[in-house]
């Protein structure tokens, strides 16, 4: 993986660990609106998005013309996802003022599946070009 796509990777997920297990009572009061639209959820899908992005450009740039390139972003979705129950489940037992809430962990999942899709689609998409060349 090249290093710059690495280093990206690993700071975004340290800001998403640290947003993360902020204690409730320090987090600003969303406006009634933005709950309304789901606000916090639409920040889970793009915190957790970003980073199997990050993670799966970088590998792909690193791994030029491999055929496992599909099945290693599967596998960064697939950890991407566990790595949002997770912090449910440590929000649950030792952050102050947070809680488990399924959604936020399905944001989460859903983020990362955007990626995994966007990244597999580009993927295939330059296959057929090489091929048409």
């Amino acid at each position: 993986m090249q290093r710059k796509y690495f280093a990206l990777g690993i700071a975004w997920f340290l800001l998403v660990t640290i947003l993360l297990i902020i204690p409730g009572n320090e987090l600003p009061k969303p406006q009634t609106w933005l709950e309304e639209i789901f606000f916090d959820k639409w920040i889970h899908a793009f915190l957790f998005g970003f980073l199997a992005y990050l993670f799966m450009h970088g590998l792909h740039k690193k791994s030029k013309g491999s055929k496992r390139l599909p099945v290693f972003f599967l596998s960064i979705f697939l950890l991407c996802s566990a790595w949002g129950l997770l912090t449910e489940m440590i929000q649950e037992q030792w952050i102050k003022g947070r809680g488990f809430e399924w959604l936020d962990w399905i944001a989460d999942t859903t983020g990362a599946l955007i990626a995994f899709i966007y990244c597999t689609l580009r993927l295939k998409l330059k296959d057929l070009k090489n091929i048409n060349q």
